[in-house]
C-alpha cells in the first residue's frame, strides 16, 4: 500500500513574539445553534501551556479542556480565557479524551495535547478533509521541531507500535500521535473502552476494522511545555507501550474487515 503527503512550511515559534502567527484558514460553519467543532484537549497540569494553546483555536470552533485533577490551577486558567471545562476524575489520557468526546456536541470532534507541542490551528485541513468526504480519520505525523521535541526512547516505542499496527491492521501509518479529526457519531459507535494510553491506538485499530478511510499528513512537533505524563521517562513510555500493545491483542471486532484503507502526503514522495 503506497501513499503520498506534504510537508509543512516550518511552524511559529510560540516563544517568540517577533514571530508572526500565520492566520487561520476558515472553515464553512455548519450550524449556527452548535459549534462548528469541538476540539477535546486532556489537561493534567498544563497552566503554562494553556493561554497559548487556547489562543490557537480557530474561531467558531470550542475548546474542551478536559480537566484530569490538575492541581496547578488548569481548569480556572481554561474557564477564565474562554474554554469550557470537563472535569474528569478517573486518572488516564484515554479517561480524558473519552470525558471531551462524550462532552462533545460538534459534528466533528479533534483531539489535541495540551502541552503546547501541537499547534491547534494545523487541524483546519483536518476537518475540511472529513467534512468534504476525503477521508473518515485524519490523524497527524509528528515531525520534530528543535532539540528534545521527541526524546529518542519516546521515538523508538512509537515507531514499534506502528510496525505491530501495520501487521494487526494493514495501515502503514508512522505515528500514533494525538492530533486527530473525525465525525463524532462514528467516533461513538467504535465503543472505545481503553481509559489509558491505549485510547488513541484503540481508535485507530477499530477504525481499521470498521473500514475507515484513515489519511495521515505531516505536523511540526515543538518542544511541550512542562515535562510529559507520559513518554518523559522510559518508564512512561514503556506502560504507554504495554498499554497499547493490550490494545493490538484485541481481536477484530465481529462483521468487520481486517483493515481499513490509507492516504498520507508527505512531500510528493511515495513511501
Amino acid at each position: 500500500m503506497k501513499a503520498v503527503t506534504t510537508s509543512p512550511s516550518d511552524p511559529p515559534d510560540p516563544s517568540d513574539p517577533s514571530d508572526p502567527l500565520d492566520p487561520v484558514d476558515p472553515v464553512d460553519p455548519v450550524d449556527s445553534t452548535k459549534p462548528e467543532v469541538d476540539v477535546v484537549l486532556p489537561c493534567l497540569d498544563e497552566a503554562d501551556a494553556l493561554p497559548w494553546v487556547l489562543a490557537r483555536i480557530p474561531p467558531g470552533w470550542r475548546a474542551l479542556v478536559v480537566d484530569n485533577g490538575s492541581t496547578d490551577g488548569s481548569a480556572e486558567i481554561a474557564r477564565g480565557l474562554g474554554a469550557t471545562v470537563v472535569p474528569e476524575t478517573r486518572r488516564g489520557f484515554g479517561a480524558a479524551c473519552h470525558a471531551g468526546l462524550t462532552a462533545a456536541t460538534a459534528d466533528i470532534v479533534c483531539f489535541c495535547d495540551c502541552d503546547g507541542s501541537l499547534d491547534p490551528a494545523l487541524l483546519v485541513p483536518f476537518v475540511r478533509e472529513v467534512r468534504d468526504g476525503a477521508a473518515d480519520l485524519v490523524l497527524g505525523r509528528r515531525r520534530p521541531q528543535g532539540r528534545g521535541a521527541w526524546p529518542a526512547h519516546a521515538r523508538a516505542g512509537n515507531l514499534a507500535l506502528a510496525r505491530m499496527l501495520r501487521r494487526r491492521t494493514g495501515l502503514r501509518l508512522h505515528d500514533l500521535g494525538p492530533l486527530r479529526a473525525a465525525r463524532r457519531e462514528p467516533l461513538l459507535a467504535l465503543d472505545l473502552t481503553d481509559r489509558r494510553s491505549g485510547y488513541p491506538l484503540q481508535m485507530v485499530v477499530r477504525a481499521a476494522d470498521a473500514g475507515w478511510r484513515i489519511a495521515e499528513h505531516d505536523v511540526p512537533y515543538l518542544p511541550r511545555t512542562g515535562v510529559s505524563k507520559v513518554t518523559g521517562t522510559w518508564l512512561g513510555t514503556w506502560q504507554a507501550v504495554r498499554d497499547m500493545s493490550r490494545v493490538l491483542a484485541e481481536p477484530a471486532q465481529d462483521g468487520h474487515p481486517e483493515s481499513g484503507s490509507l492516504s498520507s502526503s508527505q512531500g510528493g514522495n511515495s513511501q
